[in-house]
């Protein structure tokens, strides 16, 4: 079922009874909040298709065997530039210390969202047909044996680059960057969880795309939950909604600044989709996510804007991360 704005406390009502009755369901929040969908795993439409690491819900599909094709038409520089610069303006004020600034690009493809879909290689994959597919390497939340863990990812670089694992772990602005959003989510998992610690701090993921190799950067980050938490699954989620790592910090202010200076709503790009099987809960951040508007596709991508942030550097990064993992 889709919840909408009006309906918000319906599917929260309808998440924890589901945990309390331990009836295992996949969500999707977009990124306002204001849509919610909500199926038990036996009645997922057919239109909804997943791939998570250990659930799957997935039709049969032909093998496009044409070399993958991509054409970026990002965002203009000039209306980057506007953006960034109303950013670094409130950074400069102190009403933010991290945003994540984003934006769509057309794209052209040889394939569909279909084909992307069942042929990219990623952690997470979601496909809602004629709309968006995401293939996601970022987990936002597990929980297992009154667990909760995060994995907030921030930091990109092309591996191509000479030593390219030190030049992203010493660079000042990353490493920023990313202590600023740890301390984020280890502050949003310290409203539903306890005896909260960093397990392991910068390490490095490998994704291949269709054309190159990126290194990403990540951390893991642990809380202890109360027993019965599955009972209370909806209002845990939504108390770590949206995701941290693609909005900024402090993040109620940040949000704000975020509305006022991105072009367009972010709908489920930035969104969380996730399983709870009856006993754990696994989710990822929808990010590496292309939408469908009437027959053009548009590839969502951006990164994270500090003080120390360059905009020849942020549009770059921009322009980086348009690539799908096509095997």
């Amino acid at each position: 079922m889709i919840y909408s704005a009006q309906a918000i406390n319906q599917a929260i009502d309808k998440m924890n009874s589901f945990g309390t009755h331990r009836v295992p369901f996949l969500f999707l929040f977009n990124y306002e909040l204001d849509e919610i969908v909500l199926y038990p795993l036996d009645d997922v439409p057919g239109h909804i298709q997943f791939s998570f690491l250990n659930h799957h819900k997935k039709s049969e599909a032909d093998i496009n065997n044409e070399p993958f094709q991509l054409k970026k038409t990002p965002i203009a520089k000039d209306d980057f530039s506007k953006a960034f610069g109303g950013v670094m303006d409130e950074i400069e004020y102190g009403n933010s210390f991290l945003l994540n600034l984003t934006f769509p690009s057309k794209i052209n493809t040889n394939y569909g969202l279909e084909e992307i879909f069942h042929q990219s290689d990623a952690k997470y994959k979601v496909l809602w047909e004629g709309r968006f597919t995401s293939f996601s390497p970022e987990t936002f939340v597990k929980i297992r044996k009154n667990k909760i863990y995060s994995y907030p990812m921030k930091g990109t670089i092309d591996a191509t680059i000479e030593d390219a694992v030190n030049v992203i772990l010493n660079d000042p602005k990353e490493a920023a960057e990313h202590y600023t959003i740890v301390d984020l989510i280890r502050n949003d998992l310290a409203q539903v969880a306890e005896q909260i610690k960093v397990n392991k701090f910068r390490f490095i993921d490998r994704i291949q795309t269709h054309d190159k190799t990126l290194l990403q950067v990540s951390s893991e980050i642990e809380g202890s939950l109360e027993e019965n938490w599955q009972s209370r699954i909806g209002n845990l989620l939504m108390k770590l909604l949206p995701a941290g790592s693609i909005s900024g910090a402090p993040k109620k202010r940040t949000l704000d600044i975020i509305r006022k200076n991105e072009i367009d709503r972010r709908g489920f790009y930035t969104g969380v989709a996730g399983v709870f099987d009856g006993e754990t809960l696994d989710s990822c951040v929808l990010i590496r996510f292309i939408e469908q508007k009437d027959e053009q596709l548009y590839f969502r991508s951006g990164g994270g804007i500090t003080f120390q942030s360059n905009l020849d550097a942020e549009y770059e990064e921009l322009i980086q991360k348009i690539y799908v993992p096509v095997f």
